[in-house]
């Protein structure tokens, strides 16, 4: 059976460290989209992101065997599946669109979405240390997407409406994760999603230049581990606790944006980072028990 090394710590802190893991890895996937939409539509890049990441999750089958997909709950990988891949299309469209790090930036509203439908959907309690989180942390993307200029044009509302989703498939994944093995998870979607974006992908086709292929197998590897890495974060703890550290994809996005695009972050960004990065450091104080949160 396929497990991520067991580490002896807080399961705060253990999902914690995987949402890092996994968004370094999908601002990778991000890059590589990015690239590829010079030359590819949004709908074939979505539909070979499904395709190439289930192709990469087969060595893994092969390794755990085809009981770890045993399921009870095909109607929520089936809920999973859709709501992602409407997430999927929006981030992806943004993502061509934006500069890197302004996409990523769109992406973290997710996380304000995430304590709420959890409290009203999964009965999980939001700590007072969460609130403030999530306060500082609106007021930190609200610096960086800058309210009443440009980045709120249509783009930004797409990207918005994809974080709510993307908000709504992870908590999914709480929903469903007592039961549900990761590679079970991450498998389903990807036949539910690759199946689902077939069509618009063929509808949209443009010529595949050959250089792209190996870009699409490492957009699939990259995704199909950052997704492990997710799934395994939000099963182990309460996606209100832990969906601040999303926020790690700013120093990514504004990284590769820097060094592959020449995007220089404004002083908003890194006003707006630091507030985040404030966010997540209130998440993780000592609360009035002692007790880390």
């Amino acid at each position: 059976m396929f497990r991520f090394p067991t580490l002896p710590t807080h399961p705060i802190i253990l999902g914690a460290l995987f949402i890092l893991l996994g968004e370094a890895l999908l601002a990778v996937m991000g890059g590589i989209i990015k690239h590829l939409s010079d030359d590819l539509s949004t709908q074939q890049i979505v539909f070979f992101r499904n395709i190439a990441g289930l192709a990469m999750l087969l060595p893994i089958l092969m390794k755990t065997g085809l009981n770890e997909l045993k399921t009870t709950r095909l109607h929520w990988h089936i809920m999973r599946a859709v709501v992602g891949l409407s997430a999927m299309y929006c981030y992806f469209f943004v993502l061509a669109r934006m500069p890197l790090a302004e996409a990523f930036l769109v992406k973290l509203t997710s996380p304000f979405f995430m304590p709420i439908i959890a409290y009203v959907w999964l009965k999980e309690s939001i700590g007072p240390n969460t609130r403030w989180a999530i306060i500082v942390g609106f007021i930190g993307v609200a610096f960086i997407l800058r309210p009443g200029t440009d980045s709120f044009s249509y783009l930004a509302v797409i990207g918005l409406i994809g974080a709510a989703l993307a908000a709504l498939a992870k908590v999914t994944i709480r929903k469903m994760g007592n039961t549900e093995s990761s590679v079970a998870i991450v498998f389903y979607f990807g036949v539910i999603a690759t199946a689902i974006s077939a069509p618009p992908a063929f509808y949209a086709w443009q010529p595949v230049p050959e250089s792209a292929w190996g870009w699409i197998l490492l957009m699939g590897a990259v995704a199909t581990l950052g997704q492990l890495a997710l799934t395994r974060a939000y099963r182990t703890a309460p996606t209100g606790r832990i969906g601040i550290y999303v926020y790690s994809s700013v120093i990514y996005g504004a990284f590769m944006g820097w060094l592959f695009w020449n995007e220089i972050p404004l002083w908003t960004t890194w006003l707006g980072s630091a507030l985040i990065i404030a966010a997540g450091l209130i998440n993780i104080r000592r609360n009035k028990r002692g007790a880390k949160t």
